[in-house]
């Protein structure tokens, strides 16, 4: 394990970027579903989960635009209401993208979410 040996007599100071928090990204994620419209977002965090998110409503009739720290979803144009079952595998959120399509066009079709073996 690497460590950091520090001297007295000198200010320690410095930045860092922290990512977006996951658990908060993938719902307000899904929540762009209900505001039917162009959603922005910044600092998500670029991993699997939030991928996997972004490609489900790709396959469903949104559109996702990167850049830099910050995402465009235009969930305006959704016309399917079957998330991939391939997609659903991924990650066991992925089912809270159900719950908005039920809440907005009270129709969703999924199966089970990934890593659920039940």
């Amino acid at each position: 394990m690497s460590k950091y040996i520090i001297k007295g007599g000198k200010k320690l100071e410095g930045e860092i970027q922290i990512s977006g928090s996951k658990n908060a990204s993938l719902p307000i994620i899904a929540a762009t579903i209900l505001n039917g419209g162009k959603t922005t977002l910044y600092n998500v965090p670029n991993i699997h989960d939030t991928q996997m998110m972004f490609e489900i409503l790709k396959k469903i009739g949104g559109k996702v635009t990167k850049k830099s720290n910050k995402v465009i979803i235009d969930t305006s144009q959704i016309n399917k209401y079957e998330i991939p079952e391939d997609l659903m595998r991924q990650m066991r959120s992925s089912v809270i993208i159900a719950g908005a399509l039920l809440g907005k066009y009270k129709k969703a079709t999924f199966t089970y979410p990934g890593d659920c073996d039940i």
